[in-house]
């Protein structure tokens, strides 16, 4: 249950970080809300993840899955040019996330 609850935070920031963009050609209230609703309800995801997971492993989970979340969907939604570098990039972070995660680090 933990995993899906930091899944649910994952997906809470992504939509989030996408919204700013919305918000780059001026201040409109219903993305501002939508912003920080969506910060909001990641963090407490991300605290009741906490209660059974270690906080190194939640945040690189979370930082990492979201980077990499984020750069692909805004290639899909907004035209954003992910070249390999970056593509290689973001498969070493979720690659450290996934050594992180199997070196024993996951429960308290």
């Amino acid at each position: 249950m933990p995993w899906i609850i930091l899944a649910g935070a994952i997906a809470c920031e992504v939509v989030a970080t996408l919204t700013l963009r919305g918000l780059a050609d001026g201040f409109r209230i219903g993305p501002t809300l939508l912003v920080i609703a969506g910060y909001a309800m990641s963090f407490v995801l991300m605290a009741m993840a906490l209660r059974s997971l270690n906080v190194g492993l939640v945040y690189a989970i979370w930082s990492g899955a979201g980077t990499a979340a984020v750069a692909g969907v805004a290639a899909v939604l907004y035209g954003e040019h992910l070249n390999l570098t970056a593509i290689t990039g973001m498969l070493l972070i979720v690659g450290g996330v996934v050594v992180l995660a199997f070196s024993g680090a996951a429960g308290h």
